[in-house]
């Protein structure tokens, strides 16, 4: 089963797919896809470790997540925006080859998923300002098209709001 978790930033993204993990599995995994950018950064990544008791396997992935073993356990990718924008610095902002390359990806992680429940959380930040710049706008355009490429795959996506689960599939 995948599931599929949207929103804005501080929208419960995470405590809602951590709050659905612990209901299919007392010990499920967090593949993480973040890099460590600076202090601050490092800051929100060890809050969420401690968000987590000793019932989680961390595994820390920052591009080629189907290089995980996931099959058969209960996994949440957190999240695919950081993913992508360690595929999108790597790429130097080529935004053809980075959606190509996380489409291929993402097509081994789902086949990879046969017998998973994977909770995958994105953010949607495309409902914000418009970006000023080239790269950003790009970057969003990269969000967009790959957040609908997932939740066309997802068996359920959920669009949270303000700490609230919207049922959208």
């Amino acid at each position: 089963m995948i599931y599929y978790i949207t929103g804005g930033e501080r929208s419960g993204k995470s405590r809602h797919a951590q709050e659905l993990a612990k209901q299919l599995s007392d010990s499920p995994h967090y593949l993480a896809t973040s890099r460590i950018w600076d202090e601050d950064f490092k800051k929100r990544v060890d809050r969420h470790l401690a968000d987590r008791d000793n019932s989680w396997t961390t595994i820390e992935e920052e591009k080629y997540l189907s290089k995980v073993e996931i099959e058969g356990k209960v996994v949440v990718l957190d999240c695919v925006t950081l993913w992508l924008t360690n595929w999108f610095a790597d790429s130097k902002n080529d935004l053809n080859l980075c959606l190509q390359s996380c489409k291929d990806e993402l097509d081994q992680i789902f086949q990879n998923a046969q017998n998973t429940n994977l909770i995958i959380i994105s953010n949607e930040i495309g409902m914000g300002l418009h970006a000023q710049t080239e790269v950003g706008r790009k970057f969003t355009e990269l969000q967009g098209w790959i957040n609908q490429y997932i939740a066309q795959k997802a068996d359920k996506a959920i669009f949270m709001v303000s700490g609230l689960p919207l049922q959208l599939k």
